[in-house]
C-alpha cells in the first residue's frame, strides 16, 4: 500500500481563456504552482493525495484527472499498424501504480461524501422538513418585486435512499485487480476515452482508444464497459503532446449549483472566472442585471460572502429560475448538515434599461449579455447594448466602479462602447470559448465623470463613420 501523502500530478480542464485565472486559484487555495498546457483549456499541478478533497472544491475547473504519464514530444509511427503495436507497448511500460492509488483515495472521498448525504437525507425525510411540492411563485405586484427566498418554487428530485435494518448501506467499491495478481475480487470495469487534435496522425480517436484499451484489458484483466465503468482512462493527444490519465470526476463540475436551466445557462466555472476578474472586496455591491438562471450571482454569493449580490432580469421565468437555484443550493447545504444563515443575495424583476437603483450606488456590474443567437437577435443588440451601457454607467460608482461583460456580438458591443466614450474605459479583454462560439469577456472601468453632467449621458453618442471603420484596430 502506498503512502496517502504521495505526490501526484493533477490535470484539470478549465474554460478556454481562463487558464491563468484557474492557476491563480490553485496557488491561492492549494499553495501549488500550476502550469498551462500547450493545448488550451487545461492546467497541471502537483499535490499530495491528502489534498484531493480540496482539489474537488476548486471553482475554476470543469473536470479533474490524475496524470499517469506525460510526453511533450511524442513521435508517432507512420502507419496504423505500427501505431497499434506502439500503443500496446506503451500501456505495458507506463507507471500506473501512483495514479491508481490516487484513484482509490479519490473513491474513498466520494464514498464518504455519498454516505453522509444518505444519512442526512434520511433524517430530513423522517422529520418531513423538505417539501418537494411547494407551488409558491414570485409576486408580480410592482410593490413586491424583491423576492423572499422562502416563497420561491422548489422542484427538487425525490431521493431514492436504500435502507436496511441498521440504516443506509454504504456503497461498496471494487478493489483494483491487475498486474497478474491472484484475487477473488470482482474485476474493475473500464473504458478508454481518447481526445485527439492535429492533422498529422494516421489514426482516429476511436482507433487509439480501441488499441490502447485492448492493451489495458490484457494488462489488468479488467472488463471493458462503455457506460457502467469504474475507471475511465484518458488518452489526450494534441499534435505531439500526449497525456495519459485517470479521471477523478464522473461529470463536469460546471453544473455544480444549477438545477433549473434556461436556454442559455452560463457554466458555473465560467461565471466564477468572470467574478475573479473583478476581484470583489468586502462590502461591495455587485449587480447582475441580466441574471438568467443566476449562475453569476450564485457563484459570487457562495464564494464572496462579505459582498452583497443583486440578481435581476426583466423576464419573470428567469427570475423564478434564479430563485429556485438559490433555494436548491440552500436546501442541499442543509441536507449535508451545514449550518448557514443564508446567502448575501437578493433577486428582483426589473427593466434592465431603467434599474430601480440610485445613481452611483454599485461597485461592480457583471453579466452575460445576449449574444443575439438563441436569445434576442443581432438587430436588437444594436439598440439594447448602448441603453444597457448607459444605465450601467449611471448606477456604477464613478472612478472606482467596474463592469465585466460577456458577449459574442463583439462588433455591436465595440460600437456601443465607443458611443459611451467618456463614461467607460476598456481595461482588459479575455477571449473565451462559449459552446463553440468565440466570445469576449470585457473588463471595463468606470471613469470619474459624474453621470448627468454631459450631453452624452442623455442620449447614446453616435460614432462618426471614421471611428466606426477603425473599431477593428482598437483591440476590442
Amino acid at each position: 500500500m502506498q503512502e496517502l501523502d504521495q505526490t501526484v500530478t493533477i490535470g484539470a480542464t478549465v474554460p478556454t481563456g481562463f487558464e491563468l485565472t484557474a492557476a491563480e486559484e490553485v496557488q491561492e487555495k492549494l499553495e501549488a504552482t500550476a502550469r498551462v498546457s500547450k493545448d488550451r483549456g487545461r492546467i497541471y499541478f502537483n499535490i499530495t493525495t491528502d489534498k484531493l478533497q480540496k482539489v474537488h472544491r476548486l471553482k475554476s475547473v470543469d473536470n479533474l484527472f490524475v496524470v499517469v504519464q506525460e510526453y511533450d514530444n511524442y513521435q508517432f509511427k507512420d502507419t496504423k499498424e505500427e501505431v497499434q503495436l506502439e500503443l500496446q507497448e506503451l500501456a505495458n511500460r507506463l507507471p500506473w501504480t501512483n495514479a491508481l492509488e490516487a484513484w482509490k483515495v479519490n473513491n474513498s472521498i466520494k464514498k464518504k461524501k455519498g454516505h453522509q448525504k444518505k444519512t442526512n437525507s434520511t433524517k430530513l425525510d423522517h422529520c418531513g422538513s423538505v417539501d418537494t411540492k411547494c407551488t409558491h411563485t414570485v409576486p408580480l405586484d410592482p410593490e413586491s418585486l424583491w423576492v423572499d427566498l422562502d416563497d420561491l418554487q422548489v422542484k427538487e428530485n425525490q431521493r431514492d435512499v436504500s435502507h436496511s435494518e441498521n440504516g443506509p448501506q454504504e456503497e461498496k467499491l471494487p478493489e483494483i485487480v491487475g498486474f497478474g495478481q491472484e484475487s477473488e475480487a470482482m474485476p474493475l470495469k473500464f473504458r478508454v476515452t481518447c481526445s485527439r487534435a492535429g492533422d498529422k496522425h494516421c489514426f482516429t480517436s476511436n482507433d487509439a482508444a480501441r488499441d490502447f484499451g485492448g492493451a489495458i484489458q490484457e494488462l489488468f484483466h479488467w472488463k471493458a464497459d462503455m457506460t457502467k465503468f469504474d475507471v475511465e482512462v484518458l488518452l489526450n493527444i494534441h499534435n505531439n503532446e500526449v497525456v495519459i490519465g485517470i479521471a477523478l470526476t464522473e461529470e463536469s463540475l460546471h453544473r455544480r449549483n444549477i438545477t433549473h436551466f434556461g436556454p442559455t445557462t452560463l457554466r458555473s466555472t465560467l461565471a466564477y472566472g468572470m467574478l475573479r476578474l473583478c476581484k470583489p472586496q468586502v462590502s461591495d455591491v455587485i449587480v447582475d442585471p441580466m441574471c438568467g438562471t443566476g449562475a453569476i450571482p450564485l457563484e459570487g454569493a457562495i464564494e464572496w460572502q462579505n459582498s452583497f449580490f443583486l440578481a435581476g432580469d426583466n423576464n419573470y421565468t428567469a427570475v423564478s429560475r434564479t430563485g429556485n437555484n438559490v433555494k436548491h443550493f440552500l436546501n442541499r447545504r442543509h441536507d449535508e448538515g451545514s449550518f448557514s444563515l443564508g446567502l448575501p443575495i437578493d433577486i428582483v424583476q426589473w427593466d434592465l434599461c431603467n434599474l430601480p437603483m440610485r445613481s452611483s450606488s454599485v461597485d461592480i456590474i457583471i453579466t452575460d449579455l445576449p449574444f443575439g443567437k438563441r436569445m434576442g437577435s443581432k438587430k436588437k443588440n444594436w439598440e439594447l447594448y448602448p441603453l444597457c451601457l448607459r444605465e450601467m454607467a449611471r448606477v456604477c460608482k464613478p472612478g472606482t466602479g467596474k463592469a465585466v461583460l460577456l458577449t459574442q456580438d463583439k462588433k455591436c458591443f465595440s460600437k456601443a462602447l465607443l458611443r459611451m466614450e467618456g463614461l467607460w474605459k476598456k481595461w482588459h479583454t479575455v477571449w473565451v470559448n462559449v459552446g463553440g462560439l468565440h466570445a469576449g469577456v470585457f473588463v471595463l472601468k468606470r471613469t470619474a465623470i459624474v453621470f448627468g453632467t454631459t450631453s452624452k449621458d442623455m442620449e447614446p453618442h453616435k460614432a462618426t463613420i471614421s471611428q466606426e471603420e477603425n473599431i477593428e484596430d482598437t483591440g476590442l
